[in-house]
């Protein structure tokens, strides 16, 4: 069961990870920023990137998301989060060009099989595909189209979305493993995850000490608590300020003797 994340009978939890060494994950769309029908016009809202801004400077912070890395980069700006990470877990700084040309050769694959399918669109996102359908009048046809095409891919790991369905290579690292990897870079002992999809079940799931917080409540998954919407991601930025100012994050602790 599920439990409401901004409740009084949560706290106790926020309070804990404020004494830890936590490390505080994020996606993307959906999360940080509102669901939009255009993803290029997607942005984190003026109030929320000013929190982020007095959360960063607390504790460390790390965006994982579906979008290419180059593309979190830019829609987050000039604020510094502590790490990006793109392509559902498979993109960090570095990605090989072999990886890239794979991903091609699936898009000229499923653009010959989707041709003339209506309200489709294939996204590249240089390590992953993301084949939209928002825009179509038979959603569920759709995906079973969608879904037909890539069976017709090999070596590859297929997962659904709002509206989405996305292909990544089945070796690539998903955001549970990217999440551990940051989570032991930087020698924390918790990690809170907040994500509003299917692609973020993996991170929900991670092993070890985790607080996994879905936005939008839902009766199978893997988070143990939920915001009831996007808009309330200001509201737990808050209160994770709040917490760490009354029990100075680590960021904080470091400088002090």
């Amino acid at each position: 069961m599920m439990k409401y994340f901004l409740s009084r009978m949560s706290r106790p939890v926020l309070t804990m990870l404020a004494h830890q060494r936590p490390l505080l994950a994020f996606d993307f769309d959906g999360t940080l920023s509102p669901i939009v029908g255009d993803p290029g016009a997607a942005s984190v809202p003026r109030h929320t990137r000013k929190l982020l801004r007095r959360l960063v400077a607390r504790f460390p912070c790390v965006v994982i998301s579906g979008r290419d890395r180059e593309g979190v980069l830019r829609k987050l700006g000039k604020l510094k989060v502590a790490s990006v990470i793109g392509n559902h877990g498979a993109e960090t700084a570095r990605t090989s060009k072999a990886s890239r040309r794979r991903v091609q050769d699936w898009k000229r694959k499923l653009e010959v099989q989707l041709r003339g399918a209506p309200g489709l669109w294939i996204e590249d996102k240089g390590l992953s595909l993301s084949i939209h359908y928002r825009q179509s009048s038979h959603k569920s046809r759709a995906r079973r189209q969608i879904l037909a095409a890539t069976e017709t891919l090999k070596a590859v790991r297929v997962f659904g979305g709002k509206d989405i369905v996305n292909v990544v290579a089945r070796d690539a690292p998903h955001k549970g493993e990217a999440l551990a990897v940051e989570r032991d870079k930087r020698g924390c002992n918790w990690v809170l995850y907040v994500g509003d999809d299917e692609n973020d079940e993996d991170a929900f799931s991670l092993n070890g000490n985790i607080v996994p917080v879905r936005i939008g409540r839902k009766r199978r998954s893997h988070a143990q608590y939920y915001l009831r919407n996007q808009s309330e991601i200001d509201k737990l930025l808050e209160l994770l300020i709040l917490e760490g100012t009354n029990h100075a994050g680590p960021l904080e602790s470091r400088g002090k003797k």
